[in-house]
């Protein structure tokens, strides 16, 4: 009894300790106008399932409130290409993604690093993948995850409960 005691008390401390990071865009790593942008974020130790994604700026003459661009989206994609219409914002700066709970769109889950959106034509910054190779970033979206998310995709683990946690709580039979 005792050892099923603890091993749900660590399940729950993992889930609650877990943390979602939006990894892009960011200072160095921006957006340009109209056109196709990745969005990545860190969904292998979020605690979250879903969440709906909101394009904000410090500049209320820019955008006097979060625009919501994309309603529900799943923890477990890691990353998403975000359409020309979604990003259809005023080149400048200020700009922040923020994750928040889909019923209430003032709890903020994530945040990212402010971040500029450059002017339509401008070129997408110089990423490094995690085998080294330099490039540029690209409008296509599957070129697109792979250079910005620096191979995360191969690194697909779907998130929500934890195998411990489903151990403990006897969802999963060893």
């Amino acid at each position: 009894m005792f050892r099923r005691l603890a091993l749900t008390c660590a399940a729950l401390l993992s889930v609650v300790s877990g943390q979602l990071t939006i990894t892009s865009p960011g200072a160095n790593d921006w957006w340009v106008a109209s056109s196709v942008n990745t969005l990545a974020w860190s969904c292998t130790t979020s605690p979250y399932l879903n969440f709906t994604i909101l394009l904000a700026n410090s500049d209320l003459s820019v955008l006097p409130a979060p625009l919501a661009i994309i309603a529900v989206q799943q923890n477990f994609d890691c990353s998403e290409s975000i359409t020309q219409q979604q990003s259809a914002q005023p080149a400048g700066s200020g700009y922040v993604i923020q994750f928040a709970s889909t019923l209430n769109e003032t709890d903020i889950y994530a945040q990212s690093q402010p971040f500029e959106i450059k002017a339509l034509g401008s070129s997408y910054p110089t990423t490094t993948s995690s085998a080294g190779s330099t490039s540029t970033g690209s409008a296509s979206a599957g070129a697109a995850q792979a250079t910005k998310t620096g191979g995360a995709l191969a690194e697909y683990v779907p998130v929500g409960m934890s195998m411990v946690a489903a151990l403990a709580l006897g969802l999963v039979v060893a």
